[in-house]
């Protein structure tokens, strides 16, 4: 399959727009449609349905427009490394999930690196499930997830382990509540695909209570945005400890306890088992593990 005829049609698609994704590659409009003309030939199917309004996949557009994204990733990947390998460029490149990732893990990157000052250090946050699929597309090589994800080509070590905590900011609210309280509470959950949102799922099913009997108010897929709305008081929600230290401390937030719920989560660092990990990978790997960590 001819790569560059791949990438015509990948950009067009995210672009909606031939004339803008011809733009973008440096080809003419001709140019551009004739490669995905190719590429159509070549896979002998129809992959694009173009109207005024822009471009329409095929169900055949589909399935290649998946499997376009990861392709190309590892082929840029692949260019990448290669040109480290040239240069000795030692490149260090991390995902983590947010709820480790936007306050306990930069400390640990920043004491890391002075340690280590050669190495480039390139961090991306996600949430767990994003996580794992850009290890498995080769997009990044360590991760930091919540919570352990049976994944048959990912490795993972465990780091720590971390309450989940209901906290709120308003001193109406009791300190212990039962579990059918905890159902009309208006409650700020995290995103789909977020290591904190399985845990409370999976303790609660525990109990027969299913997130659609909860009085979910709204969704996030930022722990800070989080953290902000409970301040200021427009719901409450479960959030790690470790990122609310500070805040419990200064009360500006307090736990409600839940009667018989306990959430814990643990943190793990995994990496694609056909990976040869560098010498620094596995540094910092070690690293992450040890009390030397400093989350903050």
């Amino acid at each position: 399959m001819n790569l560059q005829y791949l990438k015509a049609f990948y950009i067009t698609v995210k672009l909606n727009s031939i004339s803008k994704a011809a733009k973008e590659l440096h080809l003419t409009q001709p140019g551009l449609s004739m490669q995905i003309q190719s590429l159509e030939k070549e896979l002998e199917v129809m992959l694009l349905i173009r109207s005024n309004k822009g471009v329409e996949l095929t169900e055949a557009g589909k399935v290649v427009f998946d499997y376009a994204d990861t392709m190309l990733s590892m082929q840029h990947n692949i260019e990448r490394d290669l040109e480290n390998l040239k240069t000795s460029k030692k490149e260090l490149i991390i995902g983590s999930c947010k709820a480790i990732g936007e306050y306990a893990l930069p400390c640990s990157i920043y004491v890391y690196k002075q340690a280590h000052p050669e190495v480039y250090i390139d961090y991306d946050i996600a949430n767990t499930e994003d996580v794992l699929k850009k290890l498995s597309d080769r997009t990044i090589n360590l991760g930091i997830i919540q919570n352990f994800v049976e994944q048959k080509d990912i490795i993972m070590e465990k780091i720590t382990s971390d309450k989940l905590l209901l906290v709120t900011s308003l001193p109406m609210l009791r300190s212990k509540i039962t579990l059918k309280e905890l159902c009309k509470l208006p409650l700020i959950f995290r995103e789909t695909g977020s290591g904190a949102r399985r845990t409370i799922s999976e303790c609660l099913s525990k109990y027969n209570i299913g997130l659609e009997n909860l009085n979910i108010i709204y969704q996030l897929n930022s722990m800070e945005a989080i953290k902000s709305s409970i301040i200021s008081g427009k719901g409450i929600s479960f959030v790690p400890e470790l990122t609310i230290k500070r805040e419990l401390k200064d009360s500006v937030l307090r736990e409600i306890e839940v009667e018989n719920l306990n959430l814990q989560s643990d943190f793990y660092v995994a990496y694609r088992k056909g990976h040869l990990l560098t010498s620094y990978e596995k540094d910092f790997i070690n690293f992450i593990k040890s009390g030397k960590r400093g989350f903050c």
